[in-house]
């Protein structure tokens, strides 16, 4: 458990202080998710809503986990993130289309299982 914990401290950590995406970015992209379920659930609902945002988190972490694993715990570049080393110390470049349509795919397939399931 105390291994798991480790892990999940070291991804908040990462995720507060990397440089893939602007800071006012990080910030903006949390009213945007609150403004797009607040719509989704004026036009659908709460129960479709929630199907929604499970299977978009659900998905969203396997997106999360598939680059963790894959730039072995953000050290090395996988397709659109890119690790540069500047001053003896490893920085990441902004991520791009790979990733941005991975998480375009995931509203897609949350948008369409919550619309079946509801």
């Amino acid at each position: 458990m105390k291994k798991i914990l480790d892990e999940i401290t070291f991804d908040i950590g990462y995720i507060r202080g990397h440089t893939l995406q602007p800071q006012w970015f990080k910030i903006l992209k949390v009213f945007i998710l609150f403004g797009v379920l607040y719509g989704y659930s004026a036009l659908f609902g709460l129960k479709a809503t929630i199907i929604f945002f499970a299977v978009f988190l659900l998905m969203g972490l396997i997106v999360h986990f598939t680059y963790r694993n894959k730039t072995k715990r953000y050290t090395v570049s996988w397709l659109d993130f890119v690790v540069v080393e500047e001053n003896g110390e490893l920085k990441t470049q902004r991520i791009g289309k790979y990733y941005y349509s991975a998480v375009m795919f995931n509203v897609i397939i949350s948008v369409v299982v919550s619309q079946v399931l509801s």
